[in-house]
């Protein structure tokens, strides 16, 4: 049995292991099915996993509980990327991948010297300068259904990202927004913020979404119930789900006319 080569990809909270495998994948020569992507530990709120899911459709992507599945279909794959989020043990990945031999890779911010990842990885890859001890808290809640419309969402994410709800170092969320798309946000604490990624997903008009959305924040002192109750005002009732889905079926129509 051949194996492909299993890079483990791990590091501090917003160093950019997501960001360097997306463009690993996108560098890669093989063809997309052939290519593997697991992240284990995220439970139900897989943000890099949908987030690399609707960038790349045509790979094959794995959360907790697939590792039976995982295991069948590395031999045939001949690139696999797996993950490893910050709040992970850096041997957590033994005992799910059987000893089946893989290349670890740390991403860590260039000031980050001696660390744990330095004694683990045979490769390191300079990462942004983040914080590397201030992701003590971690927290995460489903979206799944729910609809915010974007005036909401930039309020919401000013406040979460300068220090409403406590200290945030880390946060991202894929939220369906008003006018039927699928917005990744990403904040990392001292670097500059760029705007909202749509991803590349069809827009929703139908009703309440029927996919992933959801959000995960790092830092210290999250105030939890604070952060669920704003977010919980943001979403949209299904009479205004309604009527601005209905706005911009109209409005593609009358473009599509024109």
């Amino acid at each position: 049995m051949t194996v492909p080569l299993i890079k483990v990809v791990a590091g501090c909270a917003g160093s950019g292991k997501t960001a360097w495998i997306h463009q690993q994948i996108q560098d890669t020569t093989v063809e997309d099915k052939d290519i593997i992507y697991f992240t284990p530990g995220t439970g139900n709120v897989s943000i890099d996993k949908n987030r690399i899911a609707a960038d790349f459709p045509q790979i094959q992507v794995f959360s907790d509980n697939q590792e039976v599945d995982l295991l069948k279909e590395i031999p045939k794959a001949k690139a696999v990327y797996i993950e490893l989020g910050f709040y992970l043990h850096l041997s957590s990945l033994s005992p799910i991948l059987n000893n089946l031999p893989y290349h670890p890779v740390a991403v860590l911010p260039p000031h980050l010297k001696d660390s744990e990842y330095h004694a683990w990885a045979d490769e390191i890859i300079p990462g942004i300068p983040v914080e590397t001890n201030s992701s003590k808290h971690l927290w995460r809640v489903v979206t799944d259904t729910q609809v915010i419309d974007e005036d909401s969402l930039e309020e919401f994410w000013y406040e979460l990202t300068h220090g409403a709800y406590g200290k945030v170092t880390r946060a991202k969320a894929i939220f369906d927004v008003n006018d039927g798309r699928s917005i990744y946000c990403d904040f990392v604490a001292g670097v500059p913020q760029i705007g909202y990624l749509e991803l590349n997903l069809p827009r929703y008009l139908e009703g309440r979404p029927q996919r992933f959305s959801g959000i995960e924040v790092a830092g210290e002192n999250l105030d939890e119930t604070a952060l669920e109750q704003t977010l919980s005002d943001c979403f949209l009732s299904d009479l205004l789900i309604k009527q601005y889905q209905q706005q911009v079926k109209q409005m593609l129509l009358e473009g599509m006319n024109v």
